[in-house]
């Protein structure tokens, strides 16, 4: 992953690419890493930095979905476990089990939940995490200290999945890129060209450079998530909006809150939602909401009420309820929902997956969830090749390990999402022991891996560095922003900038870590 070479790529290319792939997040480096190790030529171009939008921001789960069991949407709970599989099979290193708890405080729910879940585990079949199974009082107060006691009665206790989301993104992309394909960040497209009505190249800006490139291609796959429409738009101004975008936000606080290494997963909240609270990275992640929102944005912030309403819902199930003092963190994420004509609510709508062709030629991919994007990239693709005429060639991503491939290996402590690169950033610090030292008192990231972040992670500013190739920003936002001059420092002199440039990342950075902070974003919303 290093940036200097993929401009080479583009710049060197002068036949048209067999797939260009517009949107950086989960399911467009999933399309490009299918197509690339098909063997086809692919290029895919990110506005900002890669998984910037709701790919940074999920619950961290890969899971079947217990809500769309309830649902009744027995297809996609089947293919996600399926894929849930898949994906700790290629990524090791990067998606666990982890057991979650039901707790239960009324008679019936020990033994409804329990015959659900049964279910669940029987969907998932030879890709089961673990047998659920129904725990007793003093079993659930053994996994859960800080659960709320009066009235409890017991629970139940399964196992799903969880990960990192913008590092398995960051490793896809590394992936992607070992199999030939070019992925460039900072780089929006800013119109299309067209023989015809039909869509054969896009015109797109290096943000960088500030160099404007003219790319053909056979094919064109929108995968921009919830700016899906946007991009449609550009293409043919007369088509019809296909997302129903909604947010969903998650707080963060300091594990102590709950120590064990269970999670919580409440079935029934009072905006149809299930709710969780996961241990993860030594802090515990507690979400999420569901909010129709008008327009998407890449920096969403939260609302009040969705602040009140997981602090008083995570209030009913701890020994101590938190208090918004509590919150190291708040991030929003924004959900790609594909229209319904039912209306309703956005919790109502399926997570399915939507793959459209305007008449414009350009093939859009939009809905689903983080732990199907494999799945859906593969038939992105095949549509794709259809669409291009492409000669057509076996999917190979099933089996296909992704870059960092190693077994899951906690006695790392943080830097296990590292994979098999952990070695090598250890490397690092034998050759220049200063790399060893913590960037921050609070959070455990290191120097090296700024280093490392920068030299072959496409770490372009100390936004890509603090949000998503470490999680700082995620985890505790004050001392992302103490860090934040450490770290803009380092970077200005591994990528030879100038103090101009030093100053105006700490200014932004400065902006966008209040939105992070509950009292500073609710201030900015009034605003």
């Amino acid at each position: 992953m290093n940036r200097e070479t993929m401009l080479k790529n583009l710049q060197s290319r002068n036949e048209p690419w067999d797939i260009l792939v517009i949107g950086g997040g989960a399911t467009g480096v999933g399309v490009a890493l299918d197509a690339a190790s098909r063997g086809y030529a692919v290029l895919l171009l990110e506005q900002n930095d890669f998984g910037k939008g709701t790919s940074s921001r999920s619950t961290k789960l890969v899971h079947g979905g217990v809500r769309y069991l309830e649902q009744g949407n027995i297809p996609l709970v089947m293919e996600a476990l399926k894929e849930r599989g898949l994906l700790r099979q290629n990524a090791p290193h990067l998606v666990h089990d982890l057991p979650f708890i039901v707790p239960n405080y009324d008679w019936w729910e020990a033994p409804f939940y329990g015959m659900g879940l049964k279910v669940y585990d029987l969907l998932a079949g030879k890709f089961g995490f673990g047998k659920s199974r129904i725990l007793s009082k003093a079993q659930i107060l053994e996994e859960l200290p800080t659960i709320k006691q009066e009235g409890l009665r017991g629970g139940v206790i399964y196992y799903d999945g969880q990960f990192d989301d913008s590092r398995l993104l960051i490793n896809l992309v590394a992936t992607g890129i070992e199999h030939g394909a070019t992925m460039i960040n900072y780089m929006p497209v800013r119109a299309f060209l067209k023989d015809g009505d039909f869509v054969n190249g896009v015109q797109a800006e290096d943000l960088e450079s500030k160099k404007a490139y003219q790319i053909r291609a056979r094919v064109i796959v929108n995968a921009t998530g919830a700016f899906t429409d946007n991009l449609r738009s550009l293409a043919d101004p007369g088509v019809n909006k296909m997302i129903s975008p909604s947010q969903g936000i998650h707080l963060v606080f300091d594990r102590s809150l709950m120590p064990g290494n269970s999670a919580i997963m409440v079935p029934h909240t009072s905006d149809g939602r299930v709710m969780f609270a996961i241990p993860w990275h030594m802090h515990v992640v507690v979400g999420t909401t569901d909010t129709a929102i008008e327009s998407a944005a890449l920096e969403p912030v939260a609302f009040e009420h969705e602040i009140e309403f997981i602090l008083e819902t995570a209030g009913k199930y701890l020994s101590r309820p938190p208090s918004r003092e509590d919150v190291l963190s708040v991030f929003v994420g924004i959900r790609p929902l594909v229209k319904s004509g039912n209306g309703g609510s956005t919790a109502a709508l399926s997570r399915d997956h939507t793959i459209h062709i305007d008449n414009s030629g350009l093939l859009s991919i939009c809905g689903g969830k983080w732990t199907t994007y494999r799945h859906m990239a593969e038939e992105a693709v095949e549509h794709a090749v259809t669409l291009a005429e492409l000669d057509e060639r076996p999917c190979k991503t099933k089996d296909l390990k992704i870059h960092g491939f190693q077994p899951y290996s906690p006695e790392l402590g943080h830097m296990y999402v590292y994979g098999s690169d952990y070695h090598k950033i250890q490397d690092l610090i034998k050759e220049s022991p200063e790399l060893g030292q913590q960037l921050h008192p609070q959070l455990p990231y290191l120097k090296a891996e700024l280093i490392w972040a920068i030299r072959f992670e496409m770490a372009r500013t100390v936004e890509d560095f603090l949000a998503r190739r470490v999680r700082a920003l995620f985890l505790n936002a004050e001392a992302s922003l103490e860090m934040a001059s450490t770290v803009a420092e380092i970077m200005a002199l591994e990528l030879e900038k100038d103090s101009g440039w030093l100053a105006s990342q700490l200014e932004s950075f400065k902006a966008l870590a209040g939105r992070y902070q509950v009292s500073s974003a609710l201030a900015e919303r009034s605003n």
